[in-house]
């Protein structure tokens, strides 16, 4: 295995590829007691049209997250109970554009490690279960419908987004996932279950040659190249719609104001487009931010606002949310703001400040086995080394975040969407 040292924050990998195109990341950590090992797919809500065998198929909103709660079902029973039964916490998530299961352990580690990649890469799903699963996952899709936080994030996207499917609930609906069969999970998980699509990442005290030696003995000896995706039509630079309303049962309105940006290219680009993209968020709608002193102090805003920015194939954004009493006051301060921005510029004590604590932030979740793993993970489908951030971070001027609060927060790239009582309405 190649050993990479980086010396900025002092970790290490180890990497390697395997004959069937399986890339294994190692940070070793000796001393410490427990491990984490995080097994993923490049695939998730979004990937919905893809081509294999030639053909090109399109599968039901909900697949990705379907079959990452069927893929723990064995031939034998359930893997989340073997894992559990060997001493392992272990769980699984589905992303708009990844699915990733895992299991932290202090003991019995390769055992583990043996049953996560078997079950991952083994598919037994029958007509039966699925049946079954419908109606758990119906029950999940229906409690998602009456959480304002969930509505108000996808009317975002809808109003960012005409063509890209980030702004298809990742669950699907009741009515998408009563078409899923066997069939389709087992069409899906031969298209990206694939070791070529994958890859593995564990951080512990474990020996790199043994994880590589596990994996060459668990899982498939061949793999495919990826497969090919359609994320539908390119988009216009502006936003879809400006605003998007629902009527729901909440005491104060919630809202989700989105900025429609340039998507990043894989690679550097994309690293450099989402350390600029959070410096960015900070600079103007960050705590320690003139604006967010001044809505915090009319009222307009509270303790539940956040902010942040995202990226994924076809689509990039910046985006703020919360509770608010006048969303369409948010929205215009936002907007006000970065024209002052673009007007006068950063503050530059304020964005030393603001650079100083975001690297911080990153160092300290270095601190995180599960951080360092999901990570690198995500920068690997994205085509760059996750923990080349410092040097990337360190070229970053006040010029490049004030070139980003200007190219995307107009009011032409900006989809606001509102969850509003129904007292309002009426």
């Amino acid at each position: 295995m190649e050993e990479k040292r980086y010396e900025r924050v002092g970790e290490t990998f180890f990497h390697t590829v395997l004959e069937n195109g399986l890339h294994i990341y190692v940070a070793p950590k000796p001393g410490f007691q427990k491990s984490y090992a995080f097994f993923a797919t490049n695939y998730g809500g979004m990937d919905m049209r893809f081509q294999l065998d030639g053909k090109w198929w399109d599968t039901p909103a909900g697949v990705a997250h379907f079959l990452e709660h069927k893929t723990f079902d064995t031939e034998d029973g359930n893997a989340l109970q073997d894992l559990a039964a060997n001493g392992a916490s272990p769980n699984a998530f589905t992303s708009t554009s990844m699915t990733g299961y895992y299991f932290e352990s202090t003991e019995k580690f390769e055992e583990n490690l043996k049953i996560l990649l078997s079950f991952v890469s083994i598919p037994y799903y029958t007509q039966e279960s699925v049946d079954k699963e419908q109606g758990i996952i119906g029950q999940e899709i229906r409690m998602g419908d009456d959480e304002p936080d969930t509505q108000v994030f996808y009317g975002m996207l809808e109003g960012l987004y005409a063509h890209n499917p980030i702004q298809v609930n990742i669950a699907g609906t009741v009515e998408s996932i009563a078409q899923i069969t066997a069939d389709t999970l087992n069409l899906c998980h031969r298209a990206f279950y694939d070791p070529g699509n994958m890859v593995l990442c564990v951080a512990g005290d474990v020996d790199p040659e043994q994880i590589a030696a596990i994996a060459r003995q668990v899982l498939p000896s061949q793999g495919h190249l990826p497969v090919e995706r359609d994320h539908g039509e390119a988009e216009a630079p502006e936003a879809h719609k400006s605003k998007w309303v629902k009527t729901m049962a909440v005491s104060t309105p919630i809202f989700q104001l989105g900025f429609k940006d340039t998507p990043p290219q894989r690679g550097e680009d994309w690293l450099r487009w989402e350390l600029t993209g959070n410096l960015a968020s900070e600079v103007l709608l960050g705590t320690s931010s003139p604006l967010y002193a001044r809505l915090y102090s009319e009222g307009l805003i509270n303790e539940s606002f956040g902010y942040g920015c995202e990226a994924y194939p076809g689509a990039a954004f910046l985006c703020a949310g919360g509770e608010s009493r006048d969303p369409e006051a948010v929205r215009e301060a936002v907007l006000t703001e970065a024209v002052r921005i673009c007007r006068e510029g950063v503050d530059e004590s304020l964005f030393q400040q603001l650079k100083k604590a975001a690297y911080g932030y990153m160092v300290r979740n270095l601190n995180s086995f599960e951080n360092i793993c999901v990570s690198q993970s995500m920068a690997h489908f994205n085509g760059y080394e996750y923990l080349t951030f410092p040097q990337c971070f360190e070229t970053i001027a006040k010029a490049d975040v004030e070139a980003c609060i200007r190219r995307a927060v107009t009011s032409e790239k900006a989809a606001l969407a509102v969850v509003q009582p129904k007292e309002e309405k009426q």
